[in-house]
């Protein structure tokens, strides 16, 4: 089969033949229809995500099961599924503490790329390929663990569907589950991406009265309108902070989220907020970079700084809940496809990606 490889830290991605091995025990063979294009693939090519290589990419997918492996109960060939990028194990603290994605295991198979027993089931020429979060969605096929894949109706449709594996969950789920943004409320976006328009159409979702997004590139902002903003702040032109406040009474906003991992965007989300209002970061940073808070401020504001980890969700129940808001006309996922490639255009992608041109861009197989 073929796949996209990183070799080389901000190197081109090169698309080869490799070999798959068979699913073991616990484990599942996907051929994938769709893989999304997301930001995290990109930040293991730069280094801004640290990894070993060569690796696989993708982490964003869909498609139909076409082995399993021994013990596999939940999942039948022919089956159409969303793989998660989290693989909860069910078992571990965090997973009986209502938190899969925070699951212990989970948390092991991305630090490595490798699957729960340390070993990897796609080769280049006898080398042992990584594979990003165990799944390497920008391929032809996947083996992966099988609590990684959330079962889909069959009539579900999969290059939209694989959006659901990553950045609808990631930015919904902050609105709903991190959150809990609360109707008739008002609510900022810094970063109009994949991940902050999923926020942005979460928060009109949960009936958020007043929706700023923040970006600095137009054609983004104008993607943020259509996906329920009610107010756009050109980042280059205004001060983000005085724009919010002055479109909330001087107060700042009820909820803020940070969709792009910098630090002095994340400082000005936290001044965005109200006072006893909730700031919610999504966007991952440099391990190098540290966020700055006024120490006497910090209790007298009330102000609730939350992370939030794939959306704070569980995919096993959230995935049906969005495919059940997009078949009701609530959930947009048709608009959020701008434009499609094959996996040979893997780096015309990234570089649509980088430039803000797509909302999303999603490779079909």
């Amino acid at each position: 089969m073929k796949a996209a490889i990183c070799y080389e830290r901000n190197q081109p991605v090169r698309v080869e033949d490799v070999s798959l091995d068979a699913p073991r025990r616990d484990e599942v063979r996907v051929r994938l229809a769709a893989s999304g294009v997301c930001h995290s693939d990109l930040s293991l090519v730069t280094g801004i995500l640290p990894g070993r290589l060569p690796c696989v990419l993708g982490h964003e997918g869909a498609g139909v099961v076409e082995e399993i492996g021994e013990g596999v109960t939940h999942l039948a060939r022919g089956d159409k599924v969303v793989l998660s990028w989290v693989t909860p194990c069910s078992r571990c603290f965090y997973c009986r503490l209502g938190k899969p994605n925070l699951c212990e295991l989970g948390e092991r198979i991305n630090k490595t790329n490798r699957m729960p027993d340390g070993s990897t089931r796609i080769h280049k020429d006898g080398q042992d390929l990584n594979v990003f979060s165990a799944i390497g969605t920008m391929a032809e096929f996947a083996v992966a663990p099988a609590n990684a894949a959330v079962k889909l109706p069959p009539d579900a449709p999969l290059d939209k569907c694989a959006l659901l594996g990553c950045a609808v969950t990631t930015g919904v789920g902050a609105v709903f589950n991190t959150a809990q943004v609360a109707p008739g409320s008002s609510v900022a976006v810094f970063g109009a991406g994949g991940v902050g328009l999923n926020a942005i159409q979460g928060a009109a979702i949960a009936g958020a009265e007043r929706i700023v997004a923040v970006d600095a590139q137009p054609a983004k902002l104008e993607l943020a309108r259509k996906f329920g903003a009610t107010d756009l702040v050109d980042a280059t032109k205004a001060d983000p902070v005085e724009a919010i406040r002055a479109l909330t009474n001087g107060r700042g906003a009820d909820y803020v989220f940070e969709a792009i991992g910098n630090k002095r965007t994340v400082e000005q989300a936290y001044e965005a907020t109200r006072k006893a209002g909730t700031c919610v970061v999504i966007g991952i940073g440099s391990i190098k970079e540290t966020v700055s808070l006024n120490l006497f401020m910090l209790p007298l504001l009330e102000k609730r700084l939350l992370g939030c980890w794939y959306g704070s969700a569980d995919v096993h129940r959230d995935v049906p809940r969005l495919l059940s808001l997009y078949r009701a006309g609530k959930l947009k996922l048709d608009a959020l496809v701008t434009r499609t490639y094959a996996l040979a255009e893997i780096n015309e992608a990234f570089a649509a990606m980088t430039s803000g041109a797509n909302a999303r861009g999603v490779i079909v197989f």
